[in-house]
């Protein structure tokens, strides 16, 4: 089944990789490929430490889609590409049981993935798959089993706090 956690609130990330432990818990396997997103967080240390998690490499610092010349947009497109390729590849090698892509819905909306690539990914889904981003894309919505929506309706970015180690990422 396809899970998709959407929306503008704090905690898609966090659920995802809630049920990356719960999978594990029960004895299964779980492949992590995030778009969008550094190496400095968090669950990534955390789950690392699981022999059942496989988290595709990422950069150790991402810049914001908004900063990204045309050559670093190139770079990122190609790089969305072949982490999704990346990620069927693993799920299937190591017979996962829980597939999460997060902020794939990101990469799609900002163009740094195409649509159908990923559409054809999800056609034979390898195993169960989550979906993270702030957009509702009509055709995952068509296709998902599980929809969730964070909504924010507070944030102390708003107030121009800075993120901190261990709560934001």
């Amino acid at each position: 089944m396809i899970h998709l956690y959407w929306g503008d609130g704090k905690g898609k990330t966090t659920a995802a990789m809630g049920l990356v432990l719960r999978t594990v818990g029960h004895g299964g396997t779980a492949v992590i490929a995030q778009f969008l997103k550094g190496g400095n967080t968090g669950e990534r240390y955390a789950l690392a430490r699981l022999p059942q998690v496989f988290l595709l490499p990422v950069p150790d610092r991402v810049k914001f889609t908004v900063s990204l010349s045309p050559a670093d947009r190139e770079a990122e497109q190609t790089r969305s590409l072949a982490l999704l390729e990346q990620a069927a590849q693993a799920s299937r090698e190591h017979g996962c049981a829980l597939l999460v892509l997060d902020e794939v819905c990101d990469a799609v909306e900002t163009g740094l993935l195409p649509l159908e690539n990923l559409l054809q990914a999800l056609d034979t889904p390898p195993c169960e798959i989550v979906l993270t981003g702030h957009t509702l894309l009509p055709p995952l919505e068509q296709r998902a089993d599980y929809i969730t929506r964070f909504q924010k309706i507070r944030h102390p970015y708003d107030a121009g706090k800075q993120a901190r180690p261990g709560i934001e990422f």
